[in-house]
């Protein structure tokens, strides 16, 4: 397989050796590229040869760099080829429980073993072949980022609807014997792969030995729209407590045995079973944070490290933050600190019923654009409004129902901020001292500031 060349940028190296756009790139040092793995991995060489085609004549370039300089080719997609769509239909599938009529690209399941490497997305392994794995040992690509559910070959083809889900398993174990780091992930349902399952499941994975980095075991997420769909019930209080219990007894039993807890409950499971999250060296060097492994613990320290170097306003102000239900009291009583320092700031966190997902779902980064102007709309909303970047399209200030934070700033008739996810962006938020992981657009600029 070859590839075709998008670009080149400027004074680059690839120019400078007479590689130009159109181009065919066919091998770097007699190394097939298929992709953006071999690419990125055959072009860390101080001497490149590349094999290229122009006008249906073949060609070559030399080029002598720095190891792991870049040569400055660009391809018509990140992957340099088409992204892999899943092939399961699992039984907990968010996607298939989402209301018609979003935007087009909320529907697509990726399952891409270069998209694990190189963004962290999971993967269940059920859309890659032995072919592949080969070539993930062969560059030492780790670690891999794997979405298990369960150990049990029947019982995971039955959650993934996937006849071929309980053999690719075995790519799992090869992985873990040529020393990739595995960050694996079980999403919990209740009654099918907890209790005596997900016990069969951590013992599995611990026999995996040192490769195994960390396990976050999550709760399934469940919205109104599953009709058609296999017959799931929430965790309650008390399921979520005999899970959470399981899970910590593992992480003890690891920790002794390895010198790390390795498995994780979500934070959504210990405010489910309304216990306590965690103290923050629980989560040792938090290998899950992403996965809402110690998310809330991490942001608190964040926060009470920023109150004290925090520059404060000097005049009265007020902010309004939405949330979702399930972290307002951890996050309220976080607040406090900040309260109790500062009697010009006035802080009224909301918690927002999440009716566009049919009040099942209450995690904070699901909350649309509709949800939280039917709960914000009529109160005293003050200076400002203070959103959670999570809440809107990474790079992009757009909720997930297509609204956007300058619409919903003049449904509002406030400011509203997009604000990064850290307790020191948060702090500095409120007091005045806008952090965004995103360009703002403030149809009231200069208004409450």
């Amino acid at each position: 397989m070859a590839v075709k060349i998008d670009g080149v940028e400027p004074h680059s190296r690839a120019e400078k050796a007479g590689v130009r756009a159109g181009d065919i790139l066919l091998a770097i040092n007699g190394h097939e590229i298929t992709d953006v793995l071999d690419y990125r991995f055959f072009e860390t060489e101080r001497n490149v040869r590349l094999n290229l085609c122009r006008s249906g004549k073949e060609y070559s370039a030399e080029i002598v760099k720095p190891q792991y300089a870049q040569l400055g080719l660009c391809f018509d997609t990140y992957l340099m080829d088409q992204q892999r769509s899943c092939r399961n239909k699992c039984i907990f599938c968010f996607i298939d429980q989402l209301p018609p009529g979003m935007r087009e690209t909320l529907y697509f399941k990726d399952d891409d073993d270069r998209l694990s490497f190189l963004f962290g997305n999971y993967i269940t392994l059920t859309n890659i072949d032995d072919r592949e794995i080969d070539r993930v040992l062969k560059m030492h690509i780790s670690p891999i980022n794997i979405s298990v559910h369960t150990m049990d070959p029947e019982l995971r083809c039955k959650m993934m609807n996937n006849r071929f889900a309980g053999d690719s398993l075995r790519h799992l174990y090869r992985l873990a014997e040529g020393g990739i780091r595995l960050n694996c992930q079980i999403v919990l349902c209740p009654g099918v792969n907890d209790g005596p399952a997900l016990e069969s499941t951590l013992h599995k994975l611990f026999d995996l030995g040192e490769s195994l980095l960390s396990v976050a075991c999550v709760p399934v997420g469940l919205t109104r729209y599953r009709e058609g769909l296999y017959p799931l019930t929430p965790y309650n209080r008390e399921t979520a407590g005999e899970v959470l219990d399981l899970i910590e007894r593992f992480g003890e039993q690891f920790r002794k045995a390895r010198g790390s807890r390795t498995v994780f409950a979500s934070d959504e499971l210990y405010l489910m079973a309304e216990r306590p999250i965690p103290p923050l060296e629980f989560y040792e060097d938090f290998p899950q944070i992403e996965n809402g492994v110690g998310m809330l613990r991490n942001l608190q320290d964040e926060f009470d490290w920023a109150l004290e170097e925090l520059r404060l306003p000097e005049q009265p102000r007020k902010v309004t933050i939405p949330t979702g239900e399930a972290g307002y009291a951890f996050l309220d009583s976080m607040l406090d600190g900040l309260r109790a320092k500062c009697h010009n700031l006035t802080i009224d966190l909301v918690p927002v019923h999440n009716d566009f997902f049919g009040g099942t779902v209450d995690v904070t980064g699901l909350l649309t654009g509709v949800d939280i102007v039917g709960a914000l709309k009529g109160r005293e909303l003050g200076d400002a409004v203070l959103l959670a970047s999570n809440m809107m399209k990474s790079g992009e200030d757009i909720f997930l129902d297509d609204m956007t934070l300058e619409e919903l700033s003049r449904e509002l008739g406030v400011p509203s901020f997009r604000v990064e996810n850290t307790g020191e962006a948060l702090a500095g938020a409120i007091a005045g001292n806008y952090v965004s992981d995103a360009p703002r657009h403030n149809p009231y600029e200069g208004a409450g500031q």
